[in-house]
């Protein structure tokens, strides 16, 4: 590039009309960057793809799709051997919980505490390890997903939110509403049936917006002041 430049310059400063020259030599410099960005255009957007709508989809039939591309969502946590009961599943191996909801429906409540129509969480449980490569202590996550579960809110549904199963299927029917996970998080979450308490950067979101459910508050002891 350098020698290019120093022949330019030359170029300009010999000629009688160095104005002349100079503008010619940049008129074809912009020709040949429009040529290189209309060449390269169409590559760049064949590469670099608008990510797949997040909004929940559903067949003839009344079924979930399988949000496949959830892990491209939000990550809000991960929780770990969790258990809503005193006495617990009784599990012979532990569990990682790592949850996650569509972008569409974190920005809004990161400016109103609040969740929009069409909010998808997923929830998907994979086994603990415990040996693997250097660790010696401690576990981490398998590559094995042992479940998946999507709590979706849709005016479609009673009471808006709606609960659904994956196994090893892309569709899954609705849990029907008398299953104990409706109940539980009508009871118990912190923000409209969700479980924001265990979210730690959302929890801080709702308690500055005032959007925490009364039952929570109630359940929930006060810090103790000094």
């Amino acid at each position: 590039m350098q020698r290019v430049a120093s022949q330019v310059q030359r170029a300009v400063w010999l000629n009688e009309v160095p104005g002349a020259i100079l503008c010619a030599m940049i008129s074809k410099m912009i020709v040949g960057v429009l040529g290189v960005v209309a060449i390269a255009t169409p590559s760049l957007v064949s590469k670099y793809e608008a990510p797949p709508p997040s909004v929940p989809e559903y067949t003839s039939d009344g079924q979930m799709k399988l949000p496949e591309h959830y892990r491209e969502w939000i990550y809000l946590s991960t929780g770990f051997d969790m258990s809503y009961s005193a006495n617990g599943m009784q599990m012979d191996h532990h569990m990682f919980d790592n949850v996650f909801v569509n972008p569409e429906a974190y920005k809004v409540f990161e400016q109103t505490g609040k969740w929009p129509d069409k909010t998808t969480f997923v929830l998907e449980a994979r086994g603990a390890e415990g040996k693997g490569s250097i660790n010696q202590k401690g576990n981490f996550q398998s590559t094995e997903i042992m479940g998946l579960e999507v709590h979706v809110k849709d005016s479609r549904f009673a009471g808006n939110w709606a609960f659904f199963g994956f196994g090893d299927s892309k569709t899954a029917k609705m849990i029907p509403t008398t299953a104990a996970c409706y109940s539980c998080h009508s009871e118990h979450a912190a923000v409209d049936t969700t479980f924001v308490q265990f979210y730690p950067t959302l929890l801080p979101i709702a308690k500055l917006k005032g959007t925490l459910s009364v039952a929570y508050l109630k359940e929930t002891p006060e810090p103790a002041h000094e």
